[in-house]
């Protein structure tokens, strides 16, 4: 199938691509790398009326330093994070590399981007988990001017975020560093998108206990989810095996996944506490 007839506008600033959204309303959609974007148009599941192509807007494809902060361009390709190497920028964020090589495959990762990911909402993809995770701030853009909108509030819904039909995402802020963040996931096959994915970032204070746990998990529920109840069992404990299993029992009890074609609620529900358990094991082993 072919998607349904259209029309094609290539603006040259996030400016103009504001204001061709704003021309035509919800009728419009942007495009970034295409691979979600695209399939859906093929199937005929999504029909604009225009397409907003933002590939000329190459001010967008940063991923920079920003004193601890990290400032990641809405259209830095996941290839372009997966290839960080350099200490001064990827220093404290080890788990963007590793997280962008999890992502589908070459192809995918070489034109998929970063903000395309975040303004598609799927409750599983590995950036908007890590968003969450990370307390990302994630800069938007309309043809009045602009606004930022935290991760927690952005997503809200299975494809659905708090972003209006004449607004842009142009770039996500992580505030600060986060040494011991790991990501744990499970899918059936290399590159498909995970049925379950938790990350995890826990650090010890110096008398070796849980001094601050942060836990998310993505594919469990309509968004990506913080596991606010895993959290509460790790802080201030010491860590050990048992912990970390009661962690993982307490992340599962407090769930009520979605099923669907590819699995039922419980065995994802069984996913979270195996992946809690792996990611929170993963971060401690990267404070020691």
């Amino acid at each position: 199938m072919k998607p349904a007839p259209f029309r094609y506008t290539r603006p040259e600033t996030a400016g103009d691509a504001a204001a061709a959204l704003r021309e035509h309303g919800g009728a419009a959609r942007c495009l970034a790398g295409g691979q979600s974007l695209l399939a859906q148009m093929n199937r005929r599941a999504v029909r604009p009326d225009v397409l907003v192509d933002l590939h000329r807007l190459s001010g967008l494809r940063h991923v920079t330093r920003d004193g601890g902060a990290l400032r990641i361009g809405a259209l830095a390709r996941h290839a372009d994070l997966e290839r960080l190497r350099d200490p001064a920028v990827v220093g404290g964020y080890g788990v963007l590399p590793e997280a962008a090589s999890l992502i589908g495959q070459l192809p995918v990762r070489t034109m998929g981007t970063f903000g395309g990911s975040l303004a598609h909402a799927d409750p599983s993809a590995e950036w908007c988990l890590l968003a969450v995770l990370l307390d990302a701030e994630i800069a938007v853009l309309d043809a009045d001017g602009g606004r930022v909108i935290r991760a927690q509030d952005f997503f809200t819904g299975a494809h659905r975020t708090a972003l209006r039909p004449d607004e842009l995402v142009i770039e996500a802020r992580l505030p600060e560093p986060a040494p011991t963040a790991a990501l744990a996931e499970f899918a059936e096959q290399p590159g498909h998108l995970p049925l379950v994915a938790v990350a995890a970032a826990v650090e010890r204070g110096t008398d070796g206990r849980i001094a601050s746990a942060r836990v998310a998990a993505g594919g469990v529920a309509d968004r990506p989810v913080r596991l606010q109840g895993a959290e509460a069992a790790l802080l201030g404990e010491i860590p050990g095996e048992k912990l970390l299993a009661h962690a993982g029992a307490v992340a599962a009890a407090g769930l009520e996944p979605p099923g669907d074609a590819r699995a039922d609620g419980a065995y994802r529900r069984e996913l979270a506490a195996a992946l809690t358990v792996r990611a929170v094991r993963a971060s401690l082993s990267r404070g020691e």
